[in-house]
């Protein structure tokens, strides 16, 4: 198998709300909150209207572009066997991703994010993970691991207890690993264990321009060149209108962004582009073959609603 991806198996609900909404609800556009009880998220979940119900989770996203475009992939992320879990395992098999894991009834249902886009085409998330903040380290196959040439972890999955048990198994037992900081959220609870990762662990990092300042507290982003040289690992980084950047060793690459796009909700913006760039890596792409694919990619995801095609 050429990528597995392991994640949050989460399945997106997609909502429009003004910035009054986000105001009123004490959230921070642009980031994700974690919801911790049911009944709140269920009361957040009845205030709102849906415009779209579809499978999703970053890596999961990711995992489906990179099948759509040709590539043998799988995925590992706990679903419980309730309705959504069924329509979450159902989204990957229709995208011809291999989905490696058996769900049984668990006592949390599947997870869930409400994705909420503003007007300005910002999204805001909301997540109770369910059952998929459970995975544990007999949900990861240590053959399927090793079989596969690229891991490709999430920074939201990333937490304490078994969680973070089953992500150190991938990484002890994989051949390369690739992962994606996620959101300045994460970065700022796991900062310690996210900079240690970096430096001494994963192979390929994808972050954001303020993912990455905020892991470093870099003033400016030469000091996130500097960053980049010193690891001496595959750093690849979204800057929005400024295009994305990928950091070598002492190899600096860039690429400009996409123009005059129609943007319609920025959800997946970063899954997608991971999806393009890997599907140039593995393929032996330049570098700047994979940072315009991913751009590419990009571009046509937020142009649309929802973070799948």
């Amino acid at each position: 198998m050429k990528v597995l991806g392991i994640g949050n198996a989460i399945v997106d609900v997609i909502c429009k709300v003004n910035d009054n909404f986000i105001d009123k609800n004490n959230l921070t556009k642009g980031t994700m909150k974690l919801i911790f009880d049911e009944k709140e998220f269920k009361n957040l979940l009845s205030s709102l209207q849906i415009e779209k119900t579809i499978s999703g989770g970053s890596v999961a996203n990711s995992i489906v572009g990179l099948s759509q475009l040709g590539n043998n992939v799988g995925f590992i992320g706990k679903i419980s066997d309730d309705d959504l879990g069924q329509k979450y395992e159902d989204g990957l098999k229709k995208e011809n991703v291999n989905y490696l894991y058996s769900k049984k009834k668990e006592n949390l249902p599947t997870g869930t994010c409400l994705i909420l886009i503003t007007p300005d085409s910002e999204r805001t998330m909301c997540t109770f993970l369910g059952t998929a903040g459970k995975i544990n380290e007999s949900d990861i196959n240590i053959n399927t691991i090793k079989e596969s040439e690229i891991i490709f972890l999430e920074g939201y999955l990333w937490d304490d207890g078994e969680p973070k048990k089953a992500f150190e198994k991938a990484i002890n037992n994989s051949n390369k690993i690739a992962m994606s900081l996620s959101d300045q959220f994460c970065v700022d609870r796991h900062k310690d264990n996210f900079l240690d990762l970096v430096k001494n662990k994963l192979d390929i990092i994808f972050a954001n321009e303020s993912e990455i300042m905020a892991l470093i507290n870099a003033k400016n982003f030469t000091e996130v060149i500097s960053f980049g040289k010193e690891i001496k690992k595959n750093l690849i980084i979204t800057r929005g209108e400024k295009g994305a950047i990928s950091i070598d060793n002492d190899d600096i690459i860039e690429v400009g962004s996409k123009k005059n796009l129609k943007i319609s909700d920025l959800t997946g913006a970063g899954d997608l582009f991971a999806s393009g760039y890997l599907h140039g890596y593995i393929n032996n792409f330049s570098q700047k073959e994979c940072l315009n694919n991913g751009t590419e990619m990009s571009a046509k995801i937020i142009q649309q609603i929802g973070a799948r095609f």
